[in-house]
């Protein structure tokens, strides 16, 4: 370790300390709010409740010095339904993807977050997870993602399943959110996240720092524009216009071998 870094590293633990406190506090916050729209039911109570976590998300960044915004290459139709795809590179990924999408939506998450104290309690309300281990629960939670589309509300994926561990722009992705694209010809709207890796890296929760935080938005892909297309093709057709824009905006994880042109 440099000796900067050394330097640096009481007031990092400080840092994250004060920001898991007022983390604490915020959800138990929630937790009255959640109680008072759980009568609502799932749908219109979720609703609800992600208007009170984009409140809250934008209350909390601003006081641990992160400026979230978005860059819109392209501007998605509010009154259109979308299946919005993101890289997934942080913890952090999980708050972005609510401050981004303005839409209605529900997005898929891990299981494992079920048991998480108190937060688990907010995440199931809200989430369709899935156990990606499974490839029954996997069916499940497509199941439940087509039922949301069929109610009018968006949904949002990680296609990736984890975070990219590696140097690529992005790591192997799953089929399901293309899948759903053919079956409904529901446009893939891509949000890109440039900063989530930078402000909490993947290794630590103690990596925390303050900072900017962009989430850039492109062009959708229309199913209808590749006709005969089947998921795995979309699929490729995705991958491949996202990773060249996170080597375009220069992301921070990415390898320099990636720069290099032919």
């Amino acid at each position: 370790m440099s000796k900067i870094r050394i330097l640096f590293a009481p007031i990092q633990f400080l840092y994250c300390l004060y920001a898991y406190i007022l983390l604490f506090a915020a959800i138990l916050a929630l937790i009255p709010c959640l109680l008072v729209c759980l009568p609502m039911g799932k749908f219109k109570g979720g609703n609800i409740m992600f208007k009170i976590y984009r409140i809250m998300g934008n209350l909390l960044l601003p006081l641990l010095g992160i400026r979230h915004y978005n860059i819109y290459e392209s501007t998605p139709d509010p009154n259109e339904q979308y299946i919005f795809i993101a890289n997934h590179i942080s913890y952090l990924d999980a708050l972005a993807v609510i401050l981004s999408i303005k839409h209605h939506f529900r997005a898929i998450g891990k299981y494992e977050l079920l048991k998480v104290p108190v937060f688990g309690f907010l995440y199931k309300f809200c989430v369709i997870t899935v156990n990606r281990a499974s490839p029954e629960d996997r069916a499940r939670s497509l199941a439940d993602l087509r039922k949301t589309l069929s109610l009018g509300i968006s949904i949002a994926v990680f296609p990736e399943g984890t975070f990219n561990m590696g140097d690529s722009p992005m790591a192997e992705m799953y089929d399901g959110a293309f899948k759903l694209a053919v079956e409904t010809g529901k446009k893939l709207q891509p949000v890109l996240f440039l900063d989530t890796y930078d402000r909490l890296h993947y290794r630590h929760v103690f990596t925390l720092t303050p900072g900017r935080s962009r989430a850039v938005y492109l062009d959708p892909i229309d199913p209808a524009d590749y006709p005969g297309a089947d998921p795995k093709a979309l699929k490729a057709i995705a991958k491949q216009k996202m990773s060249e824009k996170l080597i375009e905006y220069k992301a921070s994880w990415i390898g320099t071998q990636y720069f290099t042109k032919p």
